[in-house]
């Protein structure tokens, strides 16, 4: 129950950073993906036969480093030095993942 949670608060985090953050004819599309997303992601999963408790870990830790990594802002992810930012987010994410999937999962 608590990994949902996190993916829930952690996907609001972020739609409310997106919402603030992006301006101009960028914002509709981003916003539409991002709500979007957790459906997809889940219904991927159980498509190919993981379930969703992998999808939900992999998307809490995405959304969590996202908002770290970027200072609660994601429009920063494409500014100036996005690239470093990017890394730093990917890193963040599979290690979170990784450390999250072990104490849940507990392998």
């Amino acid at each position: 129950m608590v990994v949902w949670i996190m993916c829930a608060a952690g996907w609001g985090v972020v739609l409310a950073g997106l919402r603030r953050g992006l301006r101009g004819p960028g914002r509709g599309p981003a916003l539409f993906a991002h709500t979007v997303t957790p459906a997809g992601v889940v219904l991927t999963f159980a498509l190919i036969g993981y379930g969703s408790l992998y999808a939900t870990i992999a998307l809490a830790a995405e959304w969590w480093s996202l908002a770290v990594v970027t200072g609660f802002r994601p429009a920063r992810l494409v500014a100036g030095g996005g690239l470093r930012r990017a890394a730093a987010w990917l890193l963040l994410t599979a290690a979170v993942t990784y450390v999250t999937g072990r104490l849940v999962l507990g392998r």
